[in-house]
């Protein structure tokens, strides 16, 4: 059984509404409702509009990280989907954001993040030693 901190998902959106795509309201809040729905927790968010088109954005998780850029001249985004933990799905989020942004078609590759064995933690190690905390040396 492979085992990995992570799951890190790099989506391309085709076809997309091209409006949603330019409206930095609309693409921040879902790409914070996408982090509740993959079942992370929000640290913050940051986006931004560019002129004469465009977004840009990351929302922070506790389970790492969900970006976005926008080509709304060409109905394209750009997603990366990276969370960590057993509790939180990656997929869950990209099946919400395809809907949200009414892409017609999309690309998708999953990568494993940390994967125990490279690593060289037991298979039966909990994705975190110490839950709440950090370990110091």
């Amino acid at each position: 059984m492979k085992k990995s901190l992570g799951r890190h998902l790099i989506a391309e959106f085709y076809d997309c509404d091209q409006r949603t795509l330019d409206d930095v309201q609309f693409v921040e809040q879902k790409m914070r409702d996408a982090a509740i729905v993959a079942g992370a927790t929000i640290i913050g968010s940051s986006f931004h509009r560019f002129l004469p088109y465009g977004v840009s954005g990351v929302v922070v998780i506790s389970e790492s990280h969900l970006t976005i850029h926008t080509w709304p001249e060409y109905g394209y985004a750009a997603i990366d989907l990276f969370t960590c933990g057993e509790d939180t799905n990656p997929w869950r989020a990209f099946d919400y954001l395809k809907e949200a942004f009414g892409a017609r078609r999309t690309q998708v590759v999953e990568h494993t993040r940390g994967d125990y064995n490279a690593i060289g933690i037991p298979i039966d190690s909990p994705h975190k030693a110490i839950k709440g905390g950090v370990c110091s040396a």
